[in-house]
């Protein structure tokens, strides 16, 4: 065997347990030799299972940054955790015998654990002091949204992601969060909020549970999304703060803070999803412990409430091999302020909202429709978000579903010729996982016309090769086609 570059000689020695020895491959020996020649690589091989439980060690004791220094730049100059100012409390230390872990399983807002800290340094007794609705702009390091001065809800339309790639690998494929952004409203919301309200009646806890643990985590996030909503759309909502009264301009309705639970007011007024994420302290892993959900496909919140984030993740192709370590790493050291966002995207017929196991409008996927048409397919658009609050260390899953008709490709340069790539030339475990075969009988010919009418029209070249565009979620000359949509 030939001694690579990255291997160096070290002279013979009496063979130990352990020890890698090399004699003839065509006449291997029935007992190891008394002396070997012993080879030492550059990187020393480690078994799988010490890897996997150094990796355990170090998640345990890996936390995201502290967020205790973000108390010295807020305004109000006392706080009430035994008189201390603000700068106080900022230079206090995490990490000694008295600041405990607070539980993930537990009701953190027992007497017992005011004391405790959460993944980002901050007690029980902190984060009461601080109040209803601090600054979390401050706290986490995401400013509030610019207002959205122009903004009409009743022609509002979402931005046309279109988050095709090629080379298609599964990865997280993530960009910075745009701020202004995060939560977006268009001409749907009243009918969509409607329709999240008759799921929760329908399905119950299949869509909206709260475990315990996740006490402090969804207030923080009610909060939060209502501070953002706001800022962001001045002229529909606003915070009673002497009464906590929120009022929806849109909705025409008003809700007392103090008495609706904070996962059942983000249904009633985001027409998003959500799904919080919570550090084990006694192995520094993250799982499903709370959310409101009525876009999933396949599942519910009752079939994966509690499980960490490998067992969800299980149904995903390559997820254990490529992406399993780098995600456990990744959330353990996310910080507060630096969110990500992200698409993911399918095919379907009409616009299903919540597939779970057993519907029939999941059923739909294992066969092909001789009479579906064109008109009846759409893009499937699932726009993720992904944060870390300040006060609880939680993680936050968002998700907005967004459909589009399949007719609305033909003007976009290049979209019709990826999409086509993807779907004809993918690996077919991520296709058969993203469900886009009940359509694709249909949708192929009609991509593959579509691309062949761009060519002609001079809009892509002749011969171009698909492959993910510069302008990626988007597309070329996307802000001009969304504001002549909707009149501006």
């Amino acid at each position: 065997m030939p001694i690579k570059p990255s291997m160096k000689r070290v002279p013979s020695t009496p063979i130990k347990k352990d020890d890698v020895w090399i004699t003839s491959p065509s006449k291997p020996p029935t007992r190891a030799p008394k002396t070997v020649k012993r080879v030492t690589f550059a990187e020393p091989f480690k078994p799988i299972k010490d890897t996997v439980k150094e990796n355990m060690k170090k998640a345990k004791y890996t936390f995201p940054p502290s967020r205790r220094s973000a108390l010295a730049d807020l305004t109000n100059s006392r706080v009430g955790v035994g008189g201390a100012s603000v700068k106080g409390l900022a230079e206090r230390a995490r990490g000694s015998d008295k600041y405990k872990c607070l539980p993930d399983k537990q009701n953190v807002l027992d007497l017992q654990f005011r004391t405790f800290s959460t993944p980002t340094g901050f007690t029980v007794e902190d984060i009461e002091a601080l109040g209803n609705f601090p600054d979390y702009a401050t706290l986490g390091g995401v400013p509030l949204p610019a207002a959205y001065t122009n903004f009409d809800i009743e022609t509002a339309l979402p931005r046309p992601y279109r988050p095709f790639r090629w080379e298609y690998h599964q990865t997280m494929s993530y960009k910075k969060l745009e701020p202004d952004w995060w939560l977006e409203l268009d001409k749907t919301y009243t009918q969509r909020i409607k329709q999240r309200q008759d799921l929760y009646v329908k399905h119950g806890s299949d869509i909206l549970q709260a475990l315990p643990g996740s006490e402090i985590a969804c207030k923080e996030l009610m909060e939060i999304c209502l501070q953002f909503l706001c800022a962001r759309y001045p002229s529909y909502f606003f915070i009673d703060k002497q009464t906590l009264h929120f009022h929806n301009g849109i909705l025409n309705t008003k809700t007392n803070l103090r008495e609706v639970d904070p996962l059942v007011v983000l249904l009633n007024n985001v027409p998003e999803d959500f799904a919080i994420v919570l550090r084990d302290p006694k192995t520094g892993y993250y799982s499903f412990r709370a959310g409101v959900v009525c876009s999933s496909i396949g599942w519910t919140v009752g079939s994966k409430i509690g499980m960490n984030l490998k067992d969800i993740h299980t149904p995903v192709p390559d997820y254990k091999e490529k992406m399993e370590f780098s995600m456990d790493r990744f959330f353990a050291k996310f910080p507060t302020d630096k969110p990500i966002q992200r698409g993911s995207w399918g095919l379907e017929i009409d616009t299903p909202l919540f597939m779970p196991p057993g519907s029939p409008t999941l059923a739909l996927h294992t066969s092909q429709s001789p009479a579906l048409s064109v008109s009846s397919i759409n893009l499937r658009v699932d726009w993720q978000t992904l944060r870390r609050l300040p006060l609880s260390g939680a993680i936050c899953f968002n998700f907005k579903c967004v459909f589009t008709p399949l007719s609305e490709f033909e003007d976009e340069k290049g979209i019709p010729g990826l999409v086509r790539k993807v779907l004809s030339d993918g690996k077919k475990s991520l296709l058969e996982y993203k469900g886009t075969w009940h359509v694709e009988h249909v949708a192929l010919p009609e991509l593959e016309r579509m691309e062949k009418e761009q060519e002609k029209r001079g809009l892509i070249e002749e011969g171009w090769v698909p492959r993910t565009l510069d302008e990626y979620p988007y597309f070329e000359g996307w802000e001009e086609k969304w504001h002549r949509q909707q009149g501006f």
